[in-house]
C-alpha cells in the first residue's frame, strides 16, 4: 500500500526543466510587470502533463487536493501526493473518491493543477487509515544526523535550548521552497543576536534529504551565502546536516513529511518544527507561508524574555 502525508507540495528536483533556473533570480517580469492580457514568461514556458487519478482529500486551506494518481509519462511515477490548484473554486466542485482528469503544469518556479475535470463522482468517504497522520508524542527520538563538519550529531545533544530545525536540500530549484526556509532561518539568527538570552537558549538546525550530494563539504559551501564567518564558531548557533539514508524513514514518518526520490527527482513537502528544550515538540508548520516574526513570537512565547518582542528583534 503506497503510504502518504496530507502537506503542502515541497520542492520538486527536475533537472530537465530547472537547470537553467536560479535561487536568486530576479525574473524580468517583476521589473517590468506585463499587461493585463499578457501571459507571464513563465506560464509561456511551462510544460503540461495529463493526470489521471482518484481524489483522496480535499483542503481548502493550503488550496490543494491530495491525489492517487497513475503514472504520469516524462514527469512522474504512479503515486499519492498533494498537488496546488491554480482556481480555488476547484476546492468546492470535487470530493474525496472522485476520478478525475487534469493537467500538471510545471514552471521554473512552481507546479499546479489546471482544467480539472471529475469524470466520476465517488462515495466523499475519506481513507481514515491513510488520512490521519501520526502525531509525535513524548520526548523526540534521538535521531542522529551528519553536519557540516561531517560530525555525528543527535538531536539530544540540545536538550536544554529551544531547538528549531527546517528540512532542504541545497539543490532545490524553486525559490520558494528549500531556499526561501534558508533565507528565513537566516533572518531569525540574525534578530535572535539582538537577544543574548535568546540567542543562548536557541539554536538552529538545517536538515538535507540528499545525503549523496550533500556532502559535508557541500554543506559548508552552501552555509557561506547566509551565515556570518566566525571563525571556528561560525556554527555554534546554526549548523547544516544530512539526513543518513538509514534515518530518512523513522524521520520522515515522526515529522509527517512526503518525501519521494524517484528517477532523479526529489519531492518533498515542507516542514518546519520548535523542539522544547525539554526534547518535546512544540510547534510545526507544515507549509513555506510562514514569516520569520512568527517564529520568533513562538520562541519567546517558550522562553520568555522581559522587555523583548518579536517585532522589536526583528528589525
Amino acid at each position: 500500500m503506497k503510504r502518504m502525508r496530507v502537506l503542502g507540495l515541497g520542492c520538486l528536483l527536475l533537472w530537465p526543466l530547472f537547470c537553467l533556473s536560479g535561487c536568486g533570480r530576479t525574473s524580468e517580469t517583476a521589473q517590468n510587470p506585463a499587461p493585463e492580457n499578457q501571459v507571464p514568461a513563465a506560464q509561456l514556458g511551462a510544460k503540461h502533463y495529463p493526470l489521471q487519478g482518484t481524489v483522496v482529500s480535499v483542503d481548502k486551506a493550503q488550496q490543494h487536493l491530495v491525489i492517487d494518481h497513475k503514472d504520469i509519462p516524462g514527469f512522474m511515477s504512479a503515486m499519492t501526493m498533494p498537488y496546488p490548484v491554480a482556481d480555488a473554486k476547484v476546492l468546492d466542485q470535487v470530493g474525496p473518491g472522485d476520478q478525475i482528469t487534469a493537467d500538471v503544469v510545471v514552471s521554473d518556479t512552481s507546479v499546479r493543477l489546471e482544467k480539472v475535470v471529475v469524470v466520476k463522482k465517488g462515495s466523499g468517504a475519506k481513507p481514515q487509515s491513510e488520512l490521519q497522520p501520526s502525531q509525535p508524542a513524548g520526548t523526540l527520538p534521538d535521531f542522529t544526523l551528519v553536519n557540516q563538519d561531517g560530525k555525528r550529531i543527535g538531536l539530544r545533544q540540545y536538550r536544554g535550548r529551544a531547538l528549531l530545525i527546517t528540512f532542504i536540500y541545497t539543490r532545490c530549484p524553486l525559490p520558494d521552497y528549500c531556499p526561501l526556509m534558508t533565507h528565513n532561518f537566516a533572518e531569525i539568527d540574525k534578530a535572535l543576536v539582538k537577544s543574548p538570552q535568546l540567542y543562548a537558549g536557541t539554536h538552529l538546525l538545517s536538515v538535507s534529504f540528499d545525503p549523496k550530494f550533500d556532502t559535508p563539504q557541500v554543506l559548508r559551501n552552501y552555509a557561506r551565502s547566509y551565515v556570518a564567518d566566525k571563525g571556528k564558531e561560525t556554527f555554534n548557533h546554526w549548523e547544516f546536516a544530512a539526513l543518513p539514508a538509514a534515518e530518512t524513514k523513522d524521520v520522515t514518518q515522526y515529522f509527517n513529511i512526503f518525501l519521494s526520490q524517484q528517477d532523479g527527482q526529489i519531492t518533498h513537502s515542507m516542514c518546519t518544527v520548535i523542539v522544547s528544550p525539554d526534547g518535546t515538540l512544540y510547534r510545526e508548520y507544515h507549509d513555506s507561508d510562514w514569516k520569520p516574526e512568527d517564529v520568533l513570537g513562538d520562541l519567546m512565547a517558550l522562553l520568555p524574555v522581559q522587555n523583548t518582542s518579536a517585532a522589536n528583534i526583528s528589525r
